[in-house]
């Protein structure tokens, strides 16, 4: 059987598929930040593109993709999925195991699929600049680089510790003609805050989405683009889903378990929402997400009602959450140091149609050396969560199971992180209940 699966061009997907019509129970509406009632698109405005709101809330099944998008999109999609014989090998997996690799995009990972839309929709309206945050930097690389195919500004928050252990990413930022400034910074009235407060501030991607967000609402000519969680985000990643569902078909294989990293939810749900409807119909495959032990969201975080960031600037999603005012340990996975996670992700957990799993950061730079030395490629340390997980079920799974992961990103970019795991100085880290506690009591109460 071929080891790379491969599709011309012509089968880029024209459509992205919508989830929120196919979901057993409704999605829990997100409310207003001050009067915490149901938030109506005009509050949104402000913030996002108008024609992202739609997608926010769209009761449509599938949703066109603007040619001016998969013209883009035809710089590196349809991306390959590969058979990785030799780690099913080196394990001794009776099982299959296929990766999507998602980091063939020009910025090096999944991100790309939806920060070209969303700057498209941005340049339409008529937006000149553009403010976000990133955690390990692919998100902010993403949108640097999409706004440089369309001619538009873009202001990056980085978290203060991967900005401090990823400084190449800056350069690829500013490369594009990005500016990124270490979050927290001194360029929002929520940076100099938490300075004040903390001067020795390490950062989260709670206050860098409170940066962003004020940095967009303070500013006439900005719009804020956030790179996960939200639903019209996780509709532009089913590209690569869609995409998996024909290669495939095309080699007659049926997924058994589909598996990705979890931080926000968007390259795991971009994974496993098309196959949606196939799960719900009576088909067997598991979707399994992989989060860190330091930052369990959906292993151990509450479902409920709370603010996307430490300021509490975003509307209130229901979400698996360990508190907006968490401040998580500097782990290398950057990408996975978020509070909480995609409402539509967390309504499959809360409907047992997830399963969860958190591993040790360690644990997993030990499963994304395994792949290096047997497939050859260099994960970036969120995407090891994904290898680490696909591993464990592979070895658990029934012979003859079919296992497919998604290869979010690659780590050319983390490479100080490599180097700190093979000097020994990488710990394990577990979150403290009591942390959780805390942060939780911060949270509002609010019923539903």
């Amino acid at each position: 059987m071929e080891t790379r699966i491969n599709l011309p061009q012509s089968e880029i997907p024209s459509a992205w598929y919508n989830a929120l019509p196919d979901l057993p129970t409704p999605l829990a509406p997100p409310l207003d930040p001050q009067t915490q009632q149901v938030l109506t698109p005009d509050k949104l405005s402000p913030i996002f593109a108008d024609a992202l709101i739609e997608q926010e809330m769209s009761p449509e099944r599938f949703i066109a993709i603007p040619d001016e998008v998969r013209d883009i999109y035809a710089l590196f999609r349809p991306t390959p999925l590969v058979r990785a014989k030799r780690l099913e090998e080196a394990i001794g997996s009776k099982c299959r195991i296929y990766y999507k690799n998602e980091s063939v995009s020009p910025s090096g990972s999944h991100k790309t699929n939806t920060s070209v839309p969303q700057v498209f929709y941005n340049k339409k309206q008529g937006v000149k600049r553009l403010s976000t945050e990133t955690g390990a930097g692919q998100w902010g690389t993403a949108l640097s680089f999409a706004c440089s195919m369309f001619g538009m500004k873009c202001t990056v928050y980085m978290v203060k510790v991967s900005f401090e252990q990823k400084p190449y990413r800056k350069i690829l930022i500013n490369s594009y003609g990005g500016e990124i400034f270490a979050s927290p910074s001194t360029q929002t009235a929520a940076g100099r805050a938490m300075l004040e407060k903390d001067p020795d501030c390490r950062g989260s991607l709670g206050l860098a989405i409170s940066e962003a967000v004020e940095d967009a609402a303070t500013h006439d000519d900005t719009r804020y683009t956030l790179g996960s969680v939200l639903n019209h985000v996780l509709l532009h990643q089913t590209v690569v889903g869609l995409e998996t569902e024909k290669q495939l078909k095309l080699i007659g294989e049926k997924p058994d378990y589909l598996v990705g990293c979890v931080g926000g939810g968007s390259n795991f749900g971009g994974l496993v929402l098309p196959f949606l409807p196939r799960k719900l119909n009576g088909e067997n495959i598991t979707f399994v997400a992989a989060e860190p032990r330091a930052c369990p969201s959906l292993t151990r975080g509450s479902y409920r009602y709370d603010y996307g960031d430490m300021a509490r600037l975003t509307p209130l999603m229901k979400m698996h959450t360990l508190g907006h005012g968490f401040m998580p340990a500097p782990i290398h996975a950057g990408g996975l140091r978020y509070h909480g996670d995609a409402p539509i992700v967390c309504n499959l957990m809360a409907e047992g149609l997830i399963d969860a799993r958190a591993y040790y950061q360690r644990d997993c730079f030990d499963a994304a050396m395994l792949f290096l030395r047997t497939e050859g490629f260099l994960p970036a340390p969120e995407t090891s969560h994904a290898i680490k997980c696909a591993i464990e079920v592979a070895k658990q799974a029934k012979p003859g199971s079919c296992v497919v992961f998604l290869y979010s990103g690659h780590g050319m970019l983390d490479l100080a992180s490599y180097d700190a795991y093979m000097r020994g100085e990488l710990t394990n880290y577990e979150l403290p209940q009591d942390q959780i506690d805390q942060a939780l009591m911060l949270c509002p109460d609010i019923k539903g």
